[in-house]
Order: C-alpha cells, then sequence, then structure tokens
C-alpha cells in the first residue's frame, strides 16, 4: 500500500469511527439487555404462558378467539392476531381505537377454550420498552431509525477500512500480539486491533442487520405501493373497509381457504384491512414454513375481507424478506441461549473496540500537541537566528 492510500483509508476509518462511535457505544449498550429480553420478560412476570390442561384439549375456533379480545375491549377493533412457533397455545391479538392506532394493546387469549389469560407489556413493558425504543428509532419514529441507518453504514465503512489497515500494521507482528510492557497507549493499540479482527463477522453482520432493519417503515411503504396496489387493483376506487360498521368474513373461514392455499404451512400472523400488512379490503393471512430453517420466512395470502375467498397471493419480494431474516438474526435469535450467550460476549467486546478507539483517538491527540509546540519552537529559532 502506498503511503497516499494508507493516509486515505486512515482518513476513511478515524473520521467514520469517531461520528459513529458515541451512537454505536449507546446501541451496544441497550442492546445487550435486548439480547436477552425473552428471558428477562419471564424472570420479571412480563411473559405470559398458557395454563396446563390435561389430556388433549379442542381448540377453539379463530371467531371465538376474536370474540374473547372484543369482549376485553369492546370499543377497539383488530388489527393484527399472531401466534408463536414455540407458544402454540396461545393466540395474541393487537387492538386499538382504530387500525392505525399506536396506542394499541396487547392480549393473550387461550387458543384452547378462547378465555382470556393476561396481557403482555407491549416491547417487555418499563425498562425494557425503554431500551427498545432508544436502541430502534430513539424515540423518533422513522426519522430516527433512518438516522441509526446511517450511523451503522458509517460503522460498516469503519470496519471495511479498519480491515485494510489491519494488514500493513501487522505486517511486522504475530498474530494476536499485545505489547504489555511497552507503552500505555501501544498496548491499548494493540487490543483495539486484535479485538477488532476477532469480532469481524460478527460486528458486520450486526451493523448489515441493523441498517436493514431501520429500513423496515421504508421497505413496507414501498411494498404497499407496489405488489399490494397490484394484488388490490381490482379494487381500486372503492371506499376502505370500515372495521367498526362493515361486517367481515368469518376469520375461520378466511384462514381455512388460506391454509388450502398454502397447504403444509402454518399462520405467523394475521393482518386486518387498513393495517400496514394488509389492504383496505382484504385480510393478510401470512404463513410460514414448518421447518426451523423456513419458519422465518413468510408468504402472504391476501384473502377478501367481505368473502373470505384467496383474492391473490405472492412470494415476499426479496427486501422484505431480508427485512424479515434480518431481525431475529440481529439480536441472535437463532440458536436458542447458546448462540444469545455469544452475541452478549461479542457485544461486549465491540464495547472494548469502541471504547479503546476514542481513547487511542485523544491520547494521539495529547501526544501530538507537545511536537507540534516543538516544531514551532524550532521554527520561531530558526527565524530568529
Amino acid at each position: 500500500m502506498s503511503p497516499v492510500n494508507l493516509r486515505r483509508w486512515s482518513w476513511i476509518h478515524k473520521w467514520s469511527s469517531l461520528v459513529c462511535t458515541a451512537f454505536m457505544l449507546l446501541l451496544c449498550l441497550t442492546g445487550l439487555p435486548l439480547i436477552f429480553h425473552e428471558e428477562i420478560a419471564g424472570l420479571t412476570g412480563a411473559h405470559i404462558e398458557a395454563p396446563a390442561m390435561a389430556g388433549v384439549p379442542a381448540r377453539a375456533g379463530l371467531d371465538q378467539v376474536v370474540a374473547a379480545g372484543k369482549a376485553r375491549y369492546p370499543d377497539k377493533v383488530m388489527m393484527y392476531m399472531s401466534q408463536e412457533a414455540e407458544a402454540p397455545d396461545l393466540w395474541f391479538l393487537t387492538m386499538g381505537a382504530r387500525v392505525d392506532d399506536p396506542k394499541f394493546v396487547s392480549i393473550a387469549i387461550d387458543a384452547r377454550s378462547a378465555r382470556f389469560v393476561g396481557e403482555p407489556p407491549i416491547e417487555g413493558g418499563g425498562v425494557l420498552q425503554f431500551l427498545f425504543h432508544l436502541h430502534v428509532d430513539l424515540f423518533a419514529g422513522t426519522a430516527g431509525k433512518l438516522f441509526l441507518g446511517a450511523m451503522g453504514l458509517l460503522l460498516l465503512a469503519s470496519i471495511v477500512s479498519g480491515v485494510v489497515l489491519y494488514a500493513p500494521f501487522m505486517r511486522k507482528l504475530d498474530f494476536g500480539t499485545v505489547r504489555i510492557g511497552r507503552s500505555a497507549r501501544l498496548k491499548w493499540l494493540d487490543l483495539h486491533n486484535l479485538l477488532g479482527i476477532v469480532t469481524l463477522v460478527w460486528a458486520l453482520v450486526v451493523g448489515a442487520t441493523g441498517v436493514v432493519n431501520t429500513l423496515a417503515d421504508v421497505l413496507l411503504q414501498v411494498w404497499q405501493s407496489t405488489e399490494v396496489a397490484a394484488m388490490v387493483k381490482a379494487h381500486a376506487g372503492q371506499a376502505p373497509i370500515d372495521p367498526k360498521t362493515t361486517p367481515l368474513a368469518p376469520m375461520q373461514l378466511a384462514v381455512a381457504n388460506a391454509r388450502a392455499a398454502q397447504p403444509g404451512m402454518a399462520i405467523a400472523f394475521i393482518a386486518y384491512p387498513g393495517t400496514p400488512f394488509a389492504s383496505p379490503h382484504h385480510y393478510g393471512v401470512y404463513m410460514r414454513g414448518d421447518r426451523a430453517l423456513t419458519a422465518r420466512l413468510v408468504k402472504p395470502v391476501l384473502v377478501d375481507a367481505r368473502s373470505g375467498a384467496v383474492a391473490d397471493q405472492r412470494t415476499l419480494p426479496w427486501y422484505l424478506t431480508a427485512l424479515l431474516l434480518s431481525q431475529p438474526l440481529h439480536f441472535g435469535d437463532y440458536g436458542g441461549l447458546g448462540m444469545k450467550a455469544v452475541w452478549a460476549l461479542l457485544d461486549l467486546a465491540t464495547i472494548v473496540v469502541l471504547g479503546s478507539g476514542v481513547y487511542l483517538w485523544i491520547r494521539r491527540g495529547r501526544s501530538a500537541q507537545p511536537k507540534a509546540a516543538a516544531a514551532a519552537t524550532r521554527a520561531r529559532e530558526e527565524a530568529a537566528s
């Protein structure tokens, strides 16, 4: 690498790192407890489980489940209903004053008896909810997400430039060398480089998936204006369904038709008309695979909300598939508690990398001041002579 290229890459690494470091530290610190959000919710009582029942009880009809939610909140309308693969005995209903109500409520209904079980706190509630919004959007909505996405891009630039600089830096040193007997700054420089290269792949994965996740609102809008618009073209010009006044097709019928259209798949979640995952005239029934590799991939089936007939079905576009895969991968949700522990250790190592980078920049600035002063003094003396 020529000296000119070395200076260019050094400049990219320094300024991309400095600009994003404060926000990356915030994301690493808030992301650490969020890795274990399910375990923390279980310890704090925020996690809801279905009551035990003897034998193999029959399943309640989906319309009975919906009716139980409406009995709990008669003044609210249905927005979503979902079922987690690891909790098949519970249906989670999302209800609001309107289909785009940001102050929605979440209700857990027993899938066997159609009885109310509880109201899990939104996003874990309390401290977890605070950390979640701080981590996802800085309490600034879509603008906050896009800002964090820009910081994520700077992180990726910092990682790539750091890798480029690592090769010439380590040319005369063995891999993993930490020169402890030298100055403190040199020791931290070696640790910074060592931990940086060790966490390289993880940081790239988490950084890239984080950037994709910040684009969720934008990607959904693109999907609505292209794919969904094409699927509901026949309803162009019709007034949207008013869920408070328009009779809707039975949910049991809609889901049965969706299952028939996609045999062998399970229900991931159902979106009601007017929500971002449906159209103003249709249910969005999202089917998922029944295996570990396909459980995170969903296929939408659009069902006419008045008749219950399947209107259209198609594979999700690549960008929404990338989004759905990025969300669990970002928090290490693919491999159980073991993978979460690995994610947490790598997160802690990244915090050290970020902190040491700031320390090295400060120390370098301080050490450069005496050298600059000495050079200026020599220049004045030579001019005076």
